[in-house]
């Protein structure tokens, strides 16, 4: 039933008292966007389950903004991979390590807060470095001693906001063999990258010495996917497939070694960089990267004017192109290249804050 005349006016008052008291407010455009589609919503016909889903999403997303605010400037890894695993097996053991390792690289860590390659995760980054995103269901799951009764412990009801802050908070991703859970996992984050609306960040699958689970997995795609014209040949450029940490370590460093972060200012392509690279590297990569272009050449400069509310990375050099949107597997081989073509002596300590 539509509301009445008379309370809709109502809200229109309390709305533009609202946007009166939010007029210096720097988001304020985006709050009474926000401000109105709750609006038009209320305004409508909708059912009393729909308004339950829509205020649950809230509330998931509310408290995950919250849990992640204070530590939005250190970069994170999200681990993921079998709840199954017991800490008996290789694979618990070197995501054990490996969170550490990453944590002893400034990362934090980033797990669904459950059994398996979770706990690990978890307890190899210790409490302090860890975050659990844990997923409210009626058999499972409870959060694991590693991060239980933590601040950083976040129950969600929603499995798709759980996801978004998995990837909305995430500077790399690490899988470890899992079942539908961790394929789901891998899968939607390769669309994602694959068609730009996630990242680009580093992807490193782990497998136990000598395993083939990833490496089965890989022949999948080749065999099924690529061979058959189904996703762009260069689409494997995407992750990196190993059963080494010392391997998975490198892959994720060195995707930042020179490459810092990346945006649109309309349709302009900015990669801020953490140094400037000289002339006959950015005339190198033009000669080889031209097939990802839709016009122009990419260029070296600083930042746009469209850029000077980020204080944070204002300072760094950039390079700017048209990117068609399309070869996201060749944009992935770009940042390869610029990450080669930055001078070695100059490299930062990483990873710094972002």
């Amino acid at each position: 039933m539509d509301l009445s005349s008379s309370n809709s006016e109502i809200l229109d008052q309390q709305l533009d008292k609202l946007f009166f008291d939010l007029s210096s407010h720097p988001h304020r455009n985006l709050i009474q966007r926000a401000l109105k589609v709750l609006l038009r919503i209320a305004e409508s016909d909708t059912e009393r389950l729909d308004w339950k889903i829509l205020t649950a999403s809230l509330e998931d997303l509310e408290q995950g903004f919250q849990k992640f605010y204070p530590y939005r400037h250190t970069r994170k890894i999200a681990i993921f991979g079998s709840a199954r695993t017991s800490p008996q097996q290789a694979e618990y053991k070197m995501a054990v390590d490996f969170a550490r390792g990453m944590t002893q690289s400034g990362f934090m860590v980033l797990t669904g807060a459950g059994g398996g390659i979770m706990r690990a995760g978890n307890e190899g980054a210790g409490r302090a470095n860890s975050f659990g995103l844990n997923i409210r269901l009626p058999f499972e799951q409870g959060a694991n001693p590693s991060i239980h009764g933590d601040d950083k412990l976040i129950d969600f009801k929603y499995f798709f906001t759980r996801k978004l802050f998995f990837l909305k908070e995430s500077d790399a991703i690490a899988l470890f063999p899992g079942g539908f859970g961790t394929q789901d996992e891998a899968f939607e984050t390769l669309t994602l990258c694959q068609t730009g609306k996630y990242g680009p960040v580093p992807l490193v699958l782990i497998d136990r010495p000598g395993g083939d689970y990833w490496h089965s997995w890989h022949n999948y795609i080749c065999n099924q996917l690529k061979n058959k014209g189904l996703i762009s040949p260069d689409d494997s450029s995407l992750y990196t497939i190993t059963d080494r940490l010392d391997i998975a370590y490198q892959a994720i460093k060195n995707f930042y070694r020179v490459y810092h972060s990346s945006r649109y200012v309309g349709k302009l392509f900015i990669i801020r960089l953490k140094q400037e690279l000289s002339e006959r590297a950015v005339e190198q990569l033009n000669q080889e990267f031209a097939d990802i272009l839709s016009q122009g050449q990419i260029c070296q400069g600083s930042a746009l004017a469209e850029e000077q509310k980020d204080l944070e990375t204002i300072n760094l050099p950039r390079l700017t192109f048209y990117f068609n949107q399309k070869n996201f597997g060749r944009l992935y081989q770009l940042i390869a290249k610029i990450n080669l073509l930055g001078d070695a002596s100059e490299a930062t300590k990483h990873p710094e804050f972002k």
